[in-house]
């Protein structure tokens, strides 16, 4: 390479930008992701980011859940009126 001359990685053919990682999937769930990658026109590389990141999504909400379990379980004296007075406005209220 000639000093002074920047090639961007994105314009050398054949380069994917990001984290490269080797996994072991199962025969059958190879076929069916590489058939669906050429059927949705995406290489394989990102059917399975986005599978990932979809998957992903799904569980963190499990995350969201656990922190308001925890907040709840530590509420104080005050948001238990709160939410009584709440309930007892709720029944009075016409639906």
């Amino acid at each position: 390479m000639h000093p002074g001359i920047r090639v961007d990685a994105v314009s050398i053919a054949g380069y994917t930008p990001g984290m490269k990682t080797a996994i072991s999937i199962p025969d059958d769930v190879f076929i069916a992701a590489d058939r669906l990658a050429a059927k949705l026109k995406q290489s394989r590389s990102q059917l399975y980011s986005r599978a990932v990141r979809e998957y992903v999504a799904r569980h963190s909400t499990d995350d969201v859940t656990a922190a308001l379990d925890a907040l709840y379980a530590n509420e104080s004296a005050e948001a238990g009126f709160a939410t009584s007075a709440g309930k007892r406005v709720l029944e009075r209220s016409e639906w």
